[in-house]
């Protein structure tokens, strides 16, 4: 069973990917209109073959929109993911292998940060540094380096005192090489589950930050943006604006979420 839903997690998240990367492509080739393009268009119309998701409130191409939306997130979530995990992982390393004032330092710090809400913590930063993939990537990130350093540190301390660390040491192999060489292999099977985990919940801190109006800027097709300008349709029955965008935000965290659980289990076959 576990094992079907890794299938299903993996088939997922590529098919999100494989629509990020030819979406450009289909745009050229005169398949998808241009997300950013709606001064052409009518406003509020309904699903159609010249639409097929129908427009929204300024006149977007909705399928367009949902489409290149996941191109964004998956490079908002990917770049934020890999920014948690480049300042994660080597604070835990350093903090677990060293001890002392260190750890304790950057544990406070770490804990400190870890029991901010993640969205709230996001939304902080995103009205320090601005909107932008970047800037969105590193209002996600800060929420997540705590995670990376958690289960790597907790990694690190109960590895350091095992025989082949000892013997390490004993062989003159300085502090980086046992660092590099025989603790991060070690912590390695951990970081794929983490990864996949956060980026599901990335995606739903993402479309948070646009819904408030502070991930990228407007012209961006961005799913939490979005779903933003479609509430006031509800009321009067456009439901393609909302509906759309919101299952294909649902649909990759699932997928995500999935990947992230078959992971676990198949890097730990033997825990329940």
């Amino acid at each position: 069973m576990n094992e079907i839903l890794l299938f299903i997690g993996v088939g997922i998240t590529l098919v999100y990917i494989l629509v990020a990367l030819f979406a450009p492509l289909f745009q050229a080739w005169g398949w998808v209109a241009n997300p950013e393009e709606f001064l052409d268009f009518p406003i509020h119309a309904p699903p159609s073959p010249q639409h097929w998701f129908g427009t929204n409130r300024q006149g977007y191409d909705v399928f367009s929109r949902t489409l290149f939306g996941s191109q964004v997130a998956l490079q908002v979530v990917i770049l934020a993911t890999l920014f948690s995990l480049v300042i994660g992982v080597p604070l835990g390393l350093i903090s677990g292998y060293l001890g002392g004032r260190t750890d304790k330092s950057l544990l406070f710090l770490m804990d400190t940060i870890y029991t901010l809400p993640g969205l709230l913590l996001a939304v902080t930063v995103a009205f320090v540094v601005g909107k932008g993939v970047v800037n969105a990537a590193i209002a996600l990130s800060v929420a997540y380096i705590p995670q990376y350093y958690r289960v790597v540190r907790n990694h690190t301390v109960s590895l350091k005192t095992e025989v082949f660390i000892e013997a390490a040491r004993a062989m003159g192999a300085s502090t980086p090489r046992i660092l590099s060489r025989y603790l991060f292999v070690n912590v390695l099977p951990s970081i794929p589950v983490l990864f996949t985990l956060n980026a599901a919940d990335a995606i739903l801190t993402l479309a948070g930050l646009g819904f408030l109006g502070l991930g990228l800027p407007p012209e961006v097709p961005e799913w939490g943006y979005d779903l933003r300008q479609a509430l006031d349709g509800l009321s009067v029955g456009i439901w393609w604006t909302t509906l759309f965008p919101g299952l294909a935000m649902t649909l990759l965290v699932v997928g995500l979420s999935l990947l992230g659980e078959g992971l676990g289990e198949w890097f730990n076959p033997g825990q329940d």
